[in-house]
């Protein structure tokens, strides 16, 4: 048994919650180029220089690549072999959002109760956070910085099994499609597929954060994430919904069994800013 204290989970949450921030990930730059190769509308190339040069500010100068820095997701991915010490875990994640988005000058934008008191708590926590039990004596964590805009888009449904493929298609181009310019296109899609009320929107959260390019390891689901971007770039919508041939960069599919009355079927939509890191200890 490997023990682990909360501590250096603290830490590296912290750390994470800035960097996710400050930094695209690669795969993001990358498309951002092949993004602009594509596009046909000299605004929408346009759209991508500037998406390229926010970039580049944003990690040089260590500063928010966007001012909504996003509600704080966490994705622990826990070793069975790893006893955490010296705290409650939950309580050293938590402190590490806050002490990343108060030290890294990143905007705090959780309020306390979403009805009756909507008063900011000041340091961006709670976070959300999801766990999962995994062979090993590591951990995993990701975080991922989720902005209002692009999550107010996502949309879940519970389908019947008689709409099958098409049913699915339907209603992520319906979702994609009602969303235009709000999420900040270029966008990623998130599709979950299966499960249940709430695993098949964990599934489509967790889509997002696939690289762009990396298909789905199933040749069925990797061929309906291809049709889906192909259509998807059709609605016209555009960068930053100015028109254009490059309204997503990627579609990303995760399934999971469901039950023989149900096809759930959830849509995570996320902006051109995909912000995420992630560390192993």
């Amino acid at each position: 048994m490997r023990e682990i204290h909360v501590d250096k989970v603290r830490e590296t949450v912290k750390r994470l919650c800035m960097e996710a921030n400050y930094f695209l990930p690669q795969d993001v730059l990358s498309a951002f180029k092949e993004g602009k190769e594509k596009e046909v509308s000299p605004v929408g190339k346009n759209v991508f220089d500037i998406l390229q040069e926010n970039a580049r500010i944003a990690a040089t100068e260590e500063i928010p690549y966007c001012q909504d820095t996003g509600f704080a997701v966490v994705f622990m991915e826990i070793g069975q072999d790893v006893r955490f010490v010296g705290g409650n875990l939950e309580d050293a994640i938590n402190q590490g959002v806050a002490e990343g988005y108060t030290e890294g000058y990143l905007r705090k934008s959780i309020v306390s109760d979403p009805l009756f008191d909507r008063k900011n708590t000041g340091d961006n926590t709670p976070a959300v956070i999801h766990y999962s039990i995994v062979p090993g004596d590591r951990v995993k964590i990701t975080v991922a910085a989720k902005g209002g805009g692009s999550e107010n888009m996502s949309r879940l449904a519970m389908l019947k099994p008689a709409d099958g493929l098409e049913g699915v298609k339907k209603f992520v181009l319906k979702a994609v499609s009602d969303a235009g310019p709000n999420p900040c296109p270029p966008i990623t899609v998130g599709v979950g597929v299966g499960g249940t009320f709430e695993k098949v929107a964990y599934l489509a959260k967790k889509a997002i954060l696939r690289p762009i390019g990396h298909r789905n390891p199933d040749p069925r689901y990797a061929k309906l994430e291809e049709e889906l971007l192909e259509e998807i770039n059709k609605l016209g919508i555009g960068p930053s919904g100015f028109g254009g041939k490059v309204t997503a960069l990627d579609v990303k599919i995760e399934w999971y069994p469901c039950h023989i009355a149900s096809l759930p079927v959830a849509v995570n939509i996320q902006c051109h800013a995909s912000r995420h890191k992630e560390a192993e200890i």
